[in-house]
């Protein structure tokens, strides 16, 4: 079967794909109001989602679909050689960022788009707490705890 539009339409639809999901956006204003301060989309290697480079904290929040969920992901049937490689290679690409980042010693967490959807408040929650045990382990030690008198 052949494609439905041209090469040209086909890459202008892929170029108005935003880089930022409605998803990606509610989870950075909840953690903006919780006073977390970090980038979005920062240049970094494999493009986190948030990063406080100061604490070498990375997040990415991965969509079910392109990640490879072992719950949700599932595969077009269509066209299925391509995806097949298309998805293949997305998964490896995450375990290269996934090392590339323990390697330099900085704090990586992974969400799935799922756990966002089914329990927003306590994926929230697990984001904070992951973020501030990484700025306690990053931080020396808290000058009023070492000073003895």
């Amino acid at each position: 079967m052949s494609e439905r539009i041209t090469k040209e339409q086909r890459s202008n639809n892929m170029k108005a794909i935003k880089s930022q999901s409605k998803l990606e956006n509610k989870v950075s204003k909840a953690l903006w109001n919780r006073g977390i301060r970090f980038r979005k989309n920062a240049k970094l290697f494999g493009k986190p989602d948030i990063s406080i480079k100061k604490y070498k904290i990375v997040i990415f929040i991965d969509s079910c679909f392109w990640h490879c969920c072992p719950l949700h992901g599932n595969k077009p049937k269509s066209n299925k050689k391509y995806w097949d490689k298309k998805l293949k290679r997305n998964m490896e690409r995450d375990l290269e960022v996934n090392e590339y980042y323990k390697d330099n010693n900085w704090n990586i967490l992974r969400v799935w788009e799922h756990d966002i959807k089914n329990s927003f408040v306590d994926t929230i929650d697990i984001i904070e707490k992951f973020v501030q045990e990484s700025i306690k382990k990053h931080s020396p030690m808290n000058e009023e705890c070492s000073n003895t008198f």
